[in-house]
């Protein structure tokens, strides 16, 4: 019994010591070694300096974000954000007030780069500053004296003013060329030539298109980037009127009295109105009503939705200008009529002053009053609220074109030549330049368009 037991626990030792014998040197199978620790792969930071692209300022607050990453700019307008990969990649800025941008920034060459932000108030976007066609930039602070910082001549009568939009100004000259100019240095960014068409209006921004009214009566809708045509809508009527953009459709009149209203999206026409006779004013927007003068001398008051007229008013002559609309009263230019008549919003008649002269000129409103040009050589300031005259002056020459109000200033233009700036409440000339014609200013935040018979002048304050 006892030898069975020795051998059994004999047979157990020799199973145990098989069991941890080397593997053969015949074995093809691998023999495993730990491996070396999981790194995480290693970021890059990369700093973005965010400017304010109109007044140069640096931007605090605003919010860069590149890919799932992103920081705010500290109050040197500095964001630090760390990157997999040093690569071109998107940039998105955005701040409230601000148009929010998104570019392609080469990361690869630099880590350091600087982006522009718009401030949304500074912009330019259409003729009359806004869509009431008020005249009036609240949001820019430049005044004279002023200095010259370029001029760019533009081959052709300039009838009316340039837009500004992100640091370029948009113009058209009467021929039809569309020029889009570096506010920076007043090169030439793109140049767009219609076959055939020629313009007397302003254009209008709208996200990234410019849209173009011809006098060949088509639409044109160019990319804001490198000038080229996106898509054209014909009406086979002269367009003299400048667009008006809201929720992304184009309401404007034609020589065969009619309105549109032209959706940018669809690229369709939403309706028509016919209003009688020939139209060359611009229409003006308030909340859901538009007002456009004929040239049956009635102010038209109609529905964005449907075209549906509202009201209709007699003025006593024919509306070339366009009517502008501020404090629950609209203001309307009588050409024939040399007069300016103001109407309720709802079309109660107000008031009307006469100056003996044709009055082409479309109104500027600013603080509780109207300014406007007469063909009599004079410039006028009148009380919205009972067209009491304020102050007269001389401004060189019969005025066609409108007036403008910025930082207190009121603007006219000469067909004599010249561009007179007045301070708005007193009267006092404070600007006598020596070149003009029709509408005198447009701008941004940094400059001044100064607006002359086929050339601009950019001015800051001296």
């Amino acid at each position: 019994m006892i030898r069975l037991l020795a051998a059994a626990v004999a047979l157990m030792a020799l199973v145990s010591a098989c069991s941890v014998l080397p593997t053969s040197v015949n074995d093809d199978s691998e023999t495993l070694k730990p491996g070396p620790a999981a790194q995480k792969p290693t970021r890059t930071k990369v700093l973005v300096t965010v400017v304010d692209g109109d007044t140069h300022k640096r931007v605090t607050g605003a919010r860069v974000v590149i890919g799932k990453r992103s920081d705010y700019a500290n109050a040197r307008g500095l964001a630090a954000v760390r990157i997999k990969h040093r690569t071109a990649l998107e940039v998105r800025i955005s701040k409230p007030g601000y148009a929010t941008r998104t570019v392609r920034m080469p990361f690869r060459q630099r880590r350091e780069v600087t982006v522009r932000l718009y401030r949304d108030s500074l912009q330019w976007t259409m003729f009359g500053a806004n869509a009431q066609r008020t005249g009036s930039h609240t949001g820019i602070s430049i005044k004279p004296p002023f200095k010259v910082v370029w001029s760019r001549g533009l081959g052709s009568l300039i009838e009316f003013p340039a837009v500004v939009y992100e640091g370029v100004a948009y113009i058209g000259n009467y021929e039809g060329t569309i020029y889009a100019v570096s506010m920076r240095d007043g090169k030439v960014v793109w140049r767009y030539d219609p076959p055939g068409g020629k313009m007397a209006s302003s254009p209008a921004v709208s996200a990234a298109s410019v849209v173009v009214h011809g006098m060949d009566g088509i639409v044109r809708v160019l990319d804001r980037r490198n000038g080229r045509l996106r898509w054209s809508y014909r009406i086979a009527s002269p367009i003299e009127s400048s667009p008006v953009i809201a929720n992304g459709i184009d309401y404007f009149g034609a020589w065969n009295g009619r309105i549109y209203a032209l959706d940018l999206k669809r690229r369709k026409l939403r309706w028509s109105q016919s209003l009688g006779t020939k139209i060359t004013s611009s229409a003006s927007l308030a909340g859901k009503t538009l007002y456009i003068g004929n040239y049956a001398g009635r102010l038209i008051a109609l529905s964005t939705a449907s075209g549906k007229v509202r009201f209709t008013r007699s003025v006593n002559g024919r509306i070339y200008g366009t009517p502008a609309v501020a404090g629950g009263r609209v203001f309307v230019p009588s050409s024939t009529g040399g007069s300016l008549t103001a109407f309720t919003t709802s079309g109660r008649y107000l008031w009307r002053v006469s100056t003996g002269a044709y009055v082409y000129s479309t109104p500027a409103v600013w603080a509780g009053r109207v300014f406007f040009g007469s063909y009599n050589g004079r410039f006028y300031s009148v009380a919205a609220s009972s067209g009491r005259v304020l102050w007269s002056i001389g401004a060189g020459g019969p005025v066609s074109g409108a007036a403008v109000v910025v930082a207190g200033v009121a603007y006219a233009g000469s067909t004599d030549g010249s561009i007179t700036g007045v301070d708005a409440k007193s009267g006092r000339v404070v600007l006598r330049f020596p070149h003009g014609e029709y509408v005198p200013v447009s701008g941004n935040g940094k400059r001044l368009l100064l607006h002359g018979y086929s050339r601009i002048w950019a001015v800051e304050e001296r």
